[in-house]
């Protein structure tokens, strides 16, 4: 398999669909660490671009954001749903990508 060089993937749609998709998937299959994949192979994927647009430092931060988070979701959750609370930190996530990766 070839994957695009790194300093040509965006990132921001990657980080949201690895958040909205991995709660879609862990959903739909209820099969949680099927969800967690999907999760790690996004963000896995976004990390080698931030790493290579950005650096270390910045990837670091940006990987903070996403599983942050992550783990934000179900707090948030509990106060104002499910999917707004995906939707909200996927959106949070992609914005950082942007302003941090994707933008240079």
């Amino acid at each position: 398999m070839n994957l695009k060089p790194a300093a040509d993937v965006q990132t921001a749609p990657l980080a949201a669909l690895g958040l909205v998709g991995g709660y879609l998937t862990a959903r739909e299959t209820q099969i949680r660490p099927l969800g967690g994949v999907v999760l790690a192979l996004a963000g896995g994927y976004a990390a080698r671009t931030w790493v290579a647009k950005a650096g270390a430092a910045q990837a670091a931060a940006l990987g903070a954001v996403y599983l942050g988070g992550f783990g934000a979701s179900h707090p948030l959750a509990k106060k104002v749903g499910a999917w707004p609370a995906v939707l909200g930190v996927a959106a949070a996530s992609a914005a950082a990508s942007y302003a941090l990766a994707d933008r240079r």
